[in-house]
């Protein structure tokens, strides 16, 4: 926008207090990033004299100049949007259902493939839970898994996998928020510090191996209740003429694409490192990646008449339209992002805040983690979260002593991002992991807050380990081993008929 900075003190803050404050109390965040761009704008306005008006001017300016600098992004996801969604009208998903009932004959692998198949697909949170869930939701009833466990199942693998995964529509997001700390290898750095998405893999895979559970979840596995089905199994009603292949092979061309692409930009071909050419503008390459899906899908539906033009095109269509709430969180955020950045120095005022106030640099991992987490709850979205919190993690480590804590702590930031999302009742991934499995809803939330509240607080301890050791590899052996432990400890406690925080088991 080419307006100079100003050293707003204490009123720097203000545009991030307003928006968390009110998406707190109205649970509501578009508007809550909007009001503290807004905010901002007014914050600086008043401080050099312009008008209200002017003010208003700015906040749309903000936003046209963050648009353009991310117009790649922007188009990435409107893309994936789309893939996603003529994937799923191809009848792949439904077809690999079929193939996969026939094959998987035990309750353990019923579970582990549920699992594996969540971490396959990790392009979009929301595409995982109802095409993992419509395509087991038939295996696991037949092996009594509950619904409830099923829900976990789903949740439990969406997000996390999309906030670790470099090809998927998290990791361009949050890339974009990170740009000044390095953007997409910033985001690769974080995801031995993302403690939450880590541990909680293990965990699944280690529930999905045992017959171990405990709380709510242990009632409703001995005791598996199935809703009837309100017209029939949604798969009873799709004849799918797609083939398993029509689900894999757009995906995999998506991220050998991507790859190459990504090479392919950053000048790989003319002579640059890989390492440094996957690194130029990896968002380009998986734009590229991405359209690549897209026109196998065409070449491969079209011919066997599996989708007709019409409705191929009537899916990109429908998929850009399940990418504009994303879009609508990245632009705001963004735009809030910028407004305290480059306009009011909230970055200055808050690393001088805390390189004064005696706040050992140490803690800001464990500390951040939780804010993010308690955040996160509330709102119900960790996509509002990490735009909101992102950029002032980033200015509080911008200074010499906070350079070492930068990766924990942006790894702490999505971590309790997802942790708070993956327990709200009013986030829309938990909201899908229910449809997918077609759970009650407050069961689904009830039975997996324990397991997910767990891990949280081993995260917690964990971050703290991270902010004194530096160390990934420590971080991880420390936090697996605290898992392990509380794991031991319940298994005792259940032999001795007596859970934490439960009632008794009875004999």
């Amino acid at each position: 926008m080419g307006l100079e900075m100003i050293d707003a003190g204490w009123l720097s803050i203000l545009p991030p207090v307003v928006a968390i404050t009110l998406a707190l109390l109205t649970k509501e965040v578009y508007s809550s990033l909007f009001l503290g761009i807004f905010t901002g704008m007014c914050v600086y306005c008043f401080s050099t004299g312009s008008s209200l008006l002017r003010a208003v001017t700015y906040v749309f300016d903000m936003m046209a100049v963050k648009i353009g600098d991310n117009g790649y992004m922007i188009i990435f996801l409107v893309l994936l949007g789309s893939l996603v969604v003529t994937v799923t009208r191809s009848g792949g998903t439904a077809a690999y259902g079929q193939w996969a009932i026939r094959r998987i004959r035990t309750r353990r692998s019923a579970k582990l493939t549920t699992a594996l198949l969540g971490l396959m697909i990790f392009l979009d949170d929301g595409f995982n839970c109802l095409t993992v869930g419509t395509v087991m939701r038939p295996i696991t009833d037949k092996h009594k898994i509950s619904r409830e466990k099923l829900s976990y199942l789903l949740d439990a693998t969406a997000a996390p996998i999309c906030i670790i995964a470099p090809i998927s529509s998290w990791a361009v997001a949050v890339a974009s928020e990170v740009e000044e700390a390095g953007g997409l290898g910033a985001f690769v750095q974080t995801i031995p510090f993302n403690l939450y998405a880590l541990l909680t893999i293990a965990m699944v895979f280690f529930l999905s191996a045992t017959s171990f559970d405990f709380g709510p979840m242990k009632k409703a596995e001995e005791s598996p209740q199935y809703p009837p089905e309100a017209s029939g199994a949604p798969e009873s009603a799709i004849e799918p003429k797609g083939t398993v292949l029509d689900l894999v092979l757009p995906i995999v061309t998506l991220i050998i694409t991507a790859i190459l692409g990504m090479a392919y930009v950053g000048g790989f071909f003319q002579g640059v490192s890989f390492a440094e050419a996957i690194g130029q503008n990896p968002v380009a390459g998986l734009t590229l990646g991405t359209f690549a899906g897209l026109l196998v899908a065409l070449v491969m539906y079209l011919p066997r008449r599996i989708m007709t033009m019409k409705e191929f095109m009537s899916g990109i269509i429908d998929g850009i339209k399940t990418m504009i709430p994303a879009l609508t969180i990245l632009i705001l955020a963004w735009a809030l992002g910028g407004v305290c950045r480059e306009m009011i120095g909230t970055g200055n005022f808050v690393s001088s805040v805390v390189s004064g106030g005696h706040i050992s640099m140490s803690l800001i991992p464990a500390i951040v983690f939780a804010v993010a987490a308690f955040l996160s709850f509330s709102m119900g979205t960790a996509w509002g979260t990490f735009g909101i919190l992102l950029p002032i993690v980033s200015m509080i480590c911008s200074g010499p002593a906070g350079a070492a804590v930068l990766m924990p702590s942006l790894g702490a930031t999505l971590a309790g991002s997802v942790y708070g999302d993956h327990c709200s009742p009013i986030s829309d991934t938990t909201i899908l992991a229910s449809t997918g499995a077609q759970c009650d809803h407050l069961r689904h939330v009830e039975t997996q807050l324990p397991y997910a509240t767990l891990v949280a607080a081993v995260c917690f301890l964990g971050y703290i380990v991270a902010g004194f050791s530096r160390s990934a590899p420590v971080t991880i052996a420390a936090s697996l081993v605290m898992l392990g432990l509380v794991f031991a400890g319940i298994a005792l406690l259940q032999k001795r008929g007596k859970e934490p925080g439960f009632a008794p088991k009875k004999s």
